[in-house]
């Protein structure tokens, strides 16, 4: 990993301190930027939002939470794979986070959502498919969690909380997120496919069951 290249967390951890400040202050900057099904569906299609959404916060500890766990699973990614592997993550995540959100919602144009949660999950869960044993720890909780566990837990309560409308939280956004993180491990690191085989399988399995539950709502 090039000096540069070292930096890029910290570089997109930055930009969305500043753009959330910004958006706390500027509502017109906010409603530009945040996702929202009418501005992407209809003309002339936004679809910058997408991305853009990702680099707005609601509030500070939103902001906090999220880049606090990007800047902690970054490295993983980063020494494994290396910067334009950590930046492909990154982005697929956050579009394809946004995708199923899209997919999910898109008879509902009021729909909105902001944060970088589709991507922090898809580095998340891309650091967790390389090193399934990784120690993860809650606030509250205070034993290590192993990180395969953790992704299978967290899947499940997504899906329910997808089907339940539980919180303001964009669980669609989470899952794309952790769909993508895990997809680009198995396409380009196979090396962890090939060890973690039993890990990753376990982890599909509720993605798997995510697909067949989105596709029985869109029929």
């Amino acid at each position: 990993m090039d000096q540069i290249g070292a930096y890029i967390p910290y570089l997109i951890i930055a930009i969305t301190v500043l753009t959330s400040i910004k958006g706390f202050n500027d509502r017109a900057f906010f409603d530009r930027l945040k996702f929202n099904v009418g501005a992407i569906l209809s003309p002339p299609r936004q679809w910058d939002r997408l991305v853009s959404s990702a680099f707005l916060h609601g509030d500070w500890m939103h902001l906090i939470f999220n880049m606090m766990t990007l800047y902690f699973f970054s490295d993983i990614i980063m020494y494994a794979m290396g910067v334009w592997h950590y930046l492909g993550i990154y982005f697929f995540a956050i579009i394809g986070g946004g995708l199923l959100s899209l997919l999910v919602h898109r008879k509902n144009y009021y729909y909105s959502a902001i944060g970088a949660s589709g991507g922090v999950v898809g580095v998340l869960f891309a650091a967790i498919a390389i090193f399934p044993e990784i120690p993860i720890r809650f606030m509250f909780i205070p034993i290590d969690i192993p990180g395969w566990i953790f992704g299978i837990a967290y899947l499940l309560y997504s899906i329910y909380g997808m089907r339940n409308s539980v919180g303001n939280i964009g669980h669609d956004a989470h899952m794309g997120g952790a769909a993508m993180g895990v997809l680009w491990i198995v396409i380009f690191y196979p090396q962890a496919l090939a060890a973690n085989a039993l890990y990753i399988g376990l982890m599909i399995i509720p993605l798997v069951a995510l697909a067949v539950m989105v596709w029985k709502q869109k029929s």
